[in-house]
């Protein structure tokens, strides 16, 4: 799979699936906090999980990331968890964000998913007109509650 993202008719990145740790590394720049090798290498041989690495045309460094993660239920069928998205700021507001969020939803298409979501504080307005710009629709409010095992 490899997808041109575009704005006002410029290519501004090519979008393609991370196949392997050195490729994650790479890409260190775009994640919250150092790629850890054996959490990528997990990630990868995980199945249904999936990364997308964004490449700008000038010197093809990783310009921006989404990861996805299949999650299946019996009484729902498959959907896909958009678990992240991150994209170089040099690389913001040019149409590469909403290519890395179409990219991973066709691949949800492509798996069999009946639909795709994402998690946004409602606060983060870039976030939510990247997702709503991609298609997604508002369906309410819910709070995230997390357990910490470290």
């Amino acid at each position: 799979m490899e997808i041109r993202a575009t704005a006002e008719n410029r290519p501004t990145a090519r979008i393609r699936p991370a196949t392997t740790v050195a490729e994650v590394a790479a890409a260190a720049h775009l994640f919250d906090g150092p790629v850890r090798p054996e959490a990528a290498r997990r990630f990868l041989d995980s199945p249904g999980h999936h990364l997308l690495l964004a490449y700008g045309q000038d010197d093809g460094a990783p310009v921006g990331f989404v990861s996805g993660v299949e999650t299946v239920h019996p009484d729902k069928g498959a959907e896909m968890f958009l678990y992240e998205l991150g994209v170089d700021e040099r690389f913001r507001r040019r149409g590469t964000g909403r290519a890395l969020v179409d990219a991973l939803a066709a691949l949800a298409r492509e798996r069999g998913c009946h639909g795709m979501w994402v998690g946004v504080d409602t606060d983060n307005e870039a976030a939510l007109a990247t997702y709503r710009g991609a298609g997604a629709k508002d369906e309410g409010r819910f709070a995230s509650l997390g357990w910490d095992f470290s």
